[in-house]
């Protein structure tokens, strides 16, 4: 009995011993990613319906800032303790230089010499404390100076690796947002740009070319921001949209095989409001003849996948007019919002 005891103690401890090393070493899997991958997206149902899952297309302030919630508080993080050390370092540099001039009568030129040689561990030895009183000081400087420097010098490699491997991981997820677009995203664009009462408003803008500059796709996003899609669901054909969503399930699915998809702000709730229409679509057996507040609920998910779909298929075709010019030009000559696109080069 006391043996079994001990061995339930051992398991209790070593579980919690092993969780708290992987939140020490951030390798514990964030919560809306074992959403993702254990029950697709149906789990966070719930918070995508009440609008905690996705963000607005009308609210979108920011075309080029990629929502990482991630990577964004670590990072976030990292500077935050930059900040503080620079801030504990300038108050060292500025008492231990104004000190060494008042206990050690050394020029100011002398002093500042002193603390920085002192925090940069190099010590020279020409200038050195002679004096208790600047003795004590001097260790202080070592004591804190030492170690937020050192702190500081990790922070700052830490966070230019950070950025880096997260440059990585998007330009990753990118291309899986182009396979979607190729297989997906550019179909139900064509589906819905036929439909929308106010397209002609946007047609132009949305019209991108080899010679758009940063600031052609920063007055297109804008000009996105303050459209309103107003599709009415009953212009359409449901029943063929239903069976293109369905025969697409299991493609979208597989994006979800990669856990580093919950790190795509942007596409991750596009992938989630194409779902949910999806299941919208499935949850009835027939789509004719129904009531007129469900045809407006229907508008309103259709509506919520037509502004993200344009708004992430503008953002991947910046990406791609940066870093991959040629998938650009065939991108670029299958525009959905253009009534002559052709894939044949003329």
């Amino acid at each position: 009995m006391d043996f079994n005891i001990s061995c339930a103690k051992w398991n209790k401890t070593s579980f919690l011993i092993g969780n708290l090393w992987k939140v020490f070493n951030q390798d514990i899997i964030h919560p809306r990613s074992v959403a993702v991958n254990h029950a697709g997206l149906w789990i966070r149902r719930h918070q995508f319906e009440s609008g905690r899952g996705y963000f607005s297309f009308c609210q979108l302030q920011n075309p080029f800032y990629t929502r990482v919630p991630i990577i964004r508080s670590v990072i976030k993080t990292l500077h935050l303790r930059l900040r503080i050390y620079v801030s504990i370092l300038i108050v060292v540099i500025l008492v231990g230089t104004v000190g060494m001039m008042t206990l050690e009568n050394h020029s100011l030129l002398d002093s500042f010499y002193f603390v920085v040689v002192t925090i940069a561990t190099v010590g020279f030895g020409d200038i050195y404390p002679v004096t208790p009183a600047g003795k004590l000081l001097t260790i202080g400087i070592i004591l804190v100076g030492v170690g937020c420097f050192v702190g500081l010098a990790a922070s700052a490699i830490d966070m230019m690796i950070e950025k880096r491997e997260h440059a990585l991981r998007q330009g990753n997820l990118n291309m899986m947002v182009g396979v979607f677009f190729s297989e997906v995203g550019t179909r139900l664009l064509r589906c819905f740009s036929v439909r929308d009462p106010a397209v002609d408003q946007i047609r132009t803008a949305l019209l991108v070319s080899d010679k758009w500059s940063d600031e052609d796709f920063t007055r297109a996003f804008t000009l996105l921001h303050h459209h309103g899609t107003r599709i009415d669901s009953r212009t359409l054909d449901l029943i063929q949209l239903k069976r293109f969503l369905t025969s697409q399930r299991g493609f979208m699915l597989s994006f979800f095989e990669n856990p580093q998809i919950i790190e795509h702000e942007g596409f991750t709730p596009l992938l989630q409001a194409v779902f949910h229409l999806a299941e919208e679509l499935a949850a009835r057996d027939q789509l004719t003849d129904l009531p007129a507040s469900d045809y407006a609920h229907l508008s309103g998910d259709i509506n919520r996948v037509y502004g993200l779909l344009i708004t992430e298929w503008m953002t991947y075709m910046h990406h791609l007019k940066k870093h991959f010019p040629y998938l650009f030009s065939l991108a670029m000559r299958t525009n959905p919002f253009d009534a002559h696109a052709s894939a044949i080069v003329r």
